[in-house]
């Protein structure tokens, strides 16, 4: 691999800068992707977007940023996108600093930031070069996440496409879903859960899944298995409740998508779970509904003092097999079950010798 170090002032890197869905992020008159497939989205806040100004207009150093030379004459932006983003910004009145935009700036002050030089690593190499390098200048930035080091692994015509849908800020996956999903759609985790969900239909990794559609001409699929997740979820539960953030929708609905199920009925299950104290992971509620296993439910368990109470009510005798046993070897169990609408009280609390408790709860 070929690397140089070369000084390009910001007046060249902004030249050409348009930044759009249909025709991506470029600058250096056209000649640099400024958002290459393996890049991350636009993910800087006002603080650290004023910072790089900031340093610019002071005349201190940035780091380093990092180019890859495709061999025509064009280049792909390695490490450097946020700080390039902010500055081509900046430049075309995007945003003010010290309530000055650049446009208000007397043509010195906007001289010296046109002329300071940006230092640049340019390199040239084949693929798994690139994407070597790209790893390991990233270690010491922000962590990528583990979809962005997929997307740089596989990208292709199929990814882009995908991005489209996936990856943007107000793209269409946060307009329909954003309530249900947890994470974020540029640090490409609506992408990883979409992914996921449709993984499941062929019983795939997501690393699997990817390289299979690599070269694919578009995302459709994907999409359209999406939508029919999350449309499936709001037919099912109506209502929306915070706690139906994050579940794992695609999980669910490829096990139970053919399940008949009544949204009356398991709304007004719903609302009685919501309220039952015993039930303590309330997230759990919606898998519980469609599986039936409680264990999603986390019903609260009998205190030491409950359980020591019943021991000595009961002499130590486990009632199923009537044999004597220290409390250590028995376990708290519900007379009346939980889902017959027993409590986790005093009064419906007995103990029980594991075995029995063991075979009692089909464990």
């Amino acid at each position: 691999m070929d690397i140089q170090l070369r000084e390009i002032p910001i007046r060249d890197v902004v030249n050409g800068y348009k930044d759009s869905a249909e025709n991506g992020c470029v600058g250096y008159n056209g000649r640099l992707n400024i958002r290459p497939a393996f890049q991350r989205e636009f993910v800087y806040g006002e603080k650290e977007r004023n910072a790089v100004i900031d340093t610019i207009v002071k005349g201190f150093p940035l780091n380093v940023m990092y180019w890859c030379d495709d061999g025509s004459g064009n280049y792909e932006l390695l490490d450097g996108q946020q700080r390039t983003i902010s500055i081509c910004q900046y430049v075309q009145g995007g945003f003010s600093l010290n309530n000055r935009t650049f446009f208000n700036l007397t043509n010195t002050e906007q001289e010296q930031i046109l002329d300071y030089k940006l230092m640049i690593y340019i390199c040239q190499g084949n693929d798994k070069e690139k994407l070597d390098w790209f790893k390991t200048i990233n270690i010491a930035g922000v962590q990528l996440s583990a979809q962005e080091l997929r997307n740089a692994i596989y990208t292709g015509t199929w990814l882009a496409d995908a991005k489209k849908y996936f990856s943007k800020p107000n793209c269409p996956a946060k307009g329909i879903a954003e309530k249900y999903l947890s994470g974020s759609a540029i640090r490409q985790e609506y992408l990883q859960t979409a992914i996921e969900w449709h993984s499941l239909l062929t019983d795939d990794t997501i690393e699997g899944y990817m390289s299979t559609h690599q070269h694919d001409s578009n995302a459709a699929p994907l999409w359209l298995h999406f939508q029919t997740v999350i449309n499936w979820v709001k037919t099912i539960f109506p209502k929306y409740r915070k706690e139906m953030k994050g579940l794992k929708w695609g999980n669910m609905y490829h096990l139970y998508k053919d399940k008949p199920l009544d949204p009356t009925a398991l709304e007004k299950r719903i609302t009685e779970l919501m309220l039952d104290d015993d039930v303590t992971n309330k997230k759990g509620i919606y898998e519980y509904l469609l599986s039936g296993d409680e264990k999603h439910l986390s019903i609260r368990a009998f205190t030491d003092t409950m359980k020591r109470q019943a021991y000595e009510r009961q002499q130590g005798i486990c009632p199923i097999c009537g044999k004597h046993f220290e409390i250590d070897e028995m376990e708290g169990d519900h007379i009346d079950p939980w889902h017959s609408g027993g409590k986790t009280s005093m009064e419906n609390c007995q103990m029980l010798c594991k075995p029995c408790n063991r075979r009692k709860s089909g464990k």
